[in-house]
């Protein structure tokens, strides 16, 4: 008894110990860390005729993001003439950024296709087609949309999960067609004998912005897996097809690095294919959306690739042609969607004040998708000098419609700073280029398709409309009721 009457003494003191430690530090740390938002006075806000946590300015001006291309005139001058949401793309950075790609360095030769999924709207694949770009369709119905912008059959790479219905004639239009499964391989070869073909691989490799954007490596399905190299030998010998492409692509907004070593990986598997012309190394470059990312420069991760193929020429008297496929890189930061903050929302001292967009997931889904982050810049009416922090959220009634997720995670919300704003100013989301019209959530919760439009030239700024916006009817017109 007297054994555990020490030890309950021992227990106790260490109790009383712990609590004094923490009644002395907790005020401390509170007083230090806590977010000003969160422990500011109530304050009536005569606007918006409800009470707001106060936002406070806590971040110079220079600290937050900027507009890229537009300026708050010209934004303004969007709203007012198309409404909001709306996509604007210009054409100078298109322009110059497909002049980069069209530069990459190479020893024998390049082409540069542009990875329409990034951004199919036809105005941009017909200007890209023009500059001399060719395209990398990743399914059969792109192929078609492609044709019907103008692009010549012949200038069109199929690289597909799942081979369209319509394959046979898609070949016999021109197309190029890179098998991206033993059995896709098998089928083209019983289809099509004696053709060239292209085959994807997987190099065993993947780097990706985040899990959900890496396509190479065990984990992934995309390509013939390394390995099985000799077996499509074999079925290319076996129906006297010629395999003339190697393709591989390791994931969007990958590691540099990785991909220079992928690109070594890429030339030795062209060393089993000795009828192989090409090699393609798919895109993924690094695109910095936010001010403090870097991003790909082309013109340095393309030396030693070139240094790679000048090599294997050396030593097998073959030199390959070299295919790149960038997406992002050339229209991620030459696209923002001017929005709308058409609502202001508190949840009192200690809690969060959200800014409520008339946009959302139904136009830009990377961040709740892969917790991707996109510069927000606000368009006030009246420029207060003021900078506050909020968390901005969609229209739609789905608590993952939040632009500012936390970076690489979707499920937590974070705050972003950013100019005071007020109910009716405007916002522009950038960065918003690639895989933000092609990739919407459009009409959920039946919201239509937001229109799209063109900034002609920086120099006089005239703007085209490129897409309308959907009509509300067209939403439901599929819609029926018939007897099968």
């Amino acid at each position: 008894a007297g054994q555990i009457s020490r030890r309950t003494r021992r227990i106790m003191t260490m109790w009383t110990r712990a609590v004094g430690l923490l009644c002395f530090v907790l005020p401390r740390v509170a007083s230090f860390t806590a977010p000003k938002s969160f422990t500011a006075p109530l304050r009536a806000n005569v606007r918006l005729g409800m009470v707001q946590a106060d936002a406070p300015p806590v971040a110079e001006a220079a600290d937050i993001e900027s507009l890229r291309f537009l300026t708050p005139e010209k934004a303004r001058e969007v709203a007012a003439k198309v409404g909001t949401p709306t996509y604007v793309y210009s054409e100078a950075m298109l322009t110059d950024a497909a002049k980069k790609a069209l530069a990459f360095p190479n020893a024998y030769g390049l082409t540069a296709r542009f990875a329409m999924k990034a951004c199919p709207n036809a105005a941009v694949l017909k200007l890209f087609t023009d500059l001399g770009l060719h395209i990398d369709a990743s399914s059969g119905f792109e192929v078609r949309r492609a044709v019907a912008a103008g692009v010549p059959a012949s200038h069109i790479s199929l690289s597909s999960q799942e081979f369209p219905d319509d394959l046979k004639e898609l070949v016999e239009m021109g197309i190029e067609v890179n098998a991206c499964s033993l059995s896709q391989l098998e089928r083209y070869c019983e289809a099509f004998p004696g053709r060239q073909v292209g085959i994807r691989f997987n190099p065993g490799m993947g780097s990706g912005g985040t899990g959900k954007t890496n396509v190479g490596g065990p984990d992934a399905s995309f390509g013939v897996w390394h390995e099985w190299a000799p077996q499509c030998a074999e079925v290319a010998a076996k129906n006297g097809n010629k395999v003339v492409r190697i393709h591989t692509h390791i994931g969007s907004g990958s590691d540099p690095e990785v991909w220079q070593r992928v690109s070594t990986m890429s030339l030795d598997l062209c060393r089993k294919f000795p009828e192989v012309e090409i090699l393609n190394l798919g895109g993924g470059y690094k695109v910095g959306r936010m001010k403090d990312e870097a991003s790909t420069d082309l013109s340095v991760v393309g030396k030693p690739v070139q240094a790679n193929f000048e090599k294997f020429a050396e030593e097998t008297g073959r030199k390959l042609r070299l295919e790149i496929e960038p997406g992002t890189f050339l229209v991620a930061n030459a696209g923002s969607l001017v929005t709308k903050i058409q609502d202001i929302v508190s949840t009192g001292a200690g809690g969060r004040n959200f800014l409520k967009l008339d946009s959302g997931m139904t136009e830009v889904l990377r961040p709740s998708l892969y917790g991707a982050q996109h510069p927000l810049v606000t368009v006030p009416a009246t420029e207060t000098g003021n900078v506050a922090s909020y968390v901005v959220v969609g229209h739609c009634c789905e608590s993952g419609d939040l632009m500012t997720p936390a970076s690489g995670d979707p499920e937590t919300v974070d705050e972003r700073m950013m100019q005071e704003a007020q109910i009716g100013d405007l916002c522009v989301v950038e960065g918003s280029g690639a895989y933000c019209s092609a990739m919407s959530s459009k009409n959920y919760n039946s919201f239509p398709e937001a229109p799209e439009v063109m900034l002609m030239d920086l120099s006089d700024s005239s703007l085209r409309l490129i897409r309308a916006k959907q009509p509300l009817e067209q939403i439901w017109q599929n819609e029926v009721n018939e007897a099968l």
